[in-house]
């Protein structure tokens, strides 16, 4: 990693956690610090599932307990299982908490008056798309991809979100049965691979392989959810299956599409592939592609 990205990013790490106060034990000139704060802020009027808390702030579970614990000897913060499971455990605000949320909604507001006050209003406009594009990047940054069993929840919503997309989108819908099969066991190692992405626990985009000893592989299932779009999602996906195709051995790889897909089109071809002719009998096809993979210093991988 370059070294002086990585400078820089610290640089802005310190800029920013000054500015906003984050290092004041009593954030935003209140009795409790930043992340206390910040939780009363997430659980909001309608309260929050502990679980779904720990995923949305990334925060270690015994961590997460102790700023509740903290909260609650406050008064701030009551904790009971859900009415639906009571295996679930539920954080609500009290009615001291929803006043205190409230003032720091207020003060939090002024704090961001104080920090646009000093500027021009261009300045104000060049910081606010930037901090917009700083907030997708770090968004992006934050998006795990992995290999998946087909038959495992989060896979599965993605694929059912692939085929609703689709029938939405093509002309005539989709008809997945219609189309060439991609199915479990042609998705699971060694004869293929699933990626998955997720954003705080959840399932935010996918992308598939079919591995064919000495044949190109194919590309299949590529889906990004729409909150996911816009942060170079389907790039990273498509360059992951890519990488893991190159380290089995795999030195082309072809994929086909719809003329409805637009993104993916232009997408496919920014990223090197070239339309070729067709190469199968795919009914909801309309272009087809193919790429030569560099395989140079790439670790062979047969497992």
């Amino acid at each position: 990693m370059d070294a002086d990205l990585i400078a820089q990013v610290r640089r802005f790490n310190r800029t920013v956690t000054q500015r906003i106060g984050a290092l004041d034990d009593g954030y935003l000139a209140r009795d409790r610090p930043l992340g206390q704060a910040r939780l009363l802020w997430e659980i909001g009027p309608d309260g929050r599932d502990i679980r779904a808390l720990r995923a949305d702030l990334d925060l270690d579970s015994g961590y997460l307990s102790r700023l509740l614990r903290a909260l609650e000897d406050q008064g701030l913060v009551a904790v009971e299982p859900s009415a639906a499971d009571r295996r679930v455990r539920t954080a609500r605000l009290t009615p001291a908490g929803l006043a205190e949320r409230a003032t720091l909604d207020g003060r939090s507001d002024e704090l961001a008056a104080d920090i646009l006050r000093p500027l021009s209003a261009g300045q104000r406009a060049r910081l606010a798309a930037a901090m917009a594009e700083v907030e997708r990047l770090l968004t992006a940054s934050t998006i795990q991809v992995s290999p998946t069993d087909p038959g495992d929840r989060a896979a599965q919503w993605c694929l059912r979100r692939y085929v609703a997309e689709l029938a939405g989108r093509f002309d005539g819908g989709f008809d997945v049965t219609r189309s060439i099969p991609a199915d479990a066991a042609e998705l699971t190692p060694p004869a293929g691979v699933l990626l998955v992405a997720t954003l705080h626990g959840e399932p935010v985009g996918c992308g598939a392989l079919k591995l064919h000893d000495g044949a190109p592989g194919e590309v299949k299932r590529m889906w990004v959810a729409p909150s996911a779009r816009g942060m170079g999602l389907g790039r990273r996906l498509l360059a992951d299956l890519e990488a893991y195709a190159a380290a089995r051995g795999t030195t082309v790889l072809r994929l086909e599409t719809n003329r409805a897909l637009t993104e993916a089109v232009g997408m496919y071809r920014s990223a090197g592939y070239r339309e070729v002719a067709a190469f199968n009998d795919e009914p909801y096809a309309h272009h087809w592609f193919e790429k030569t993979l560099d395989t140079t210093d790439v670790p062979r991988d047969d497992c």
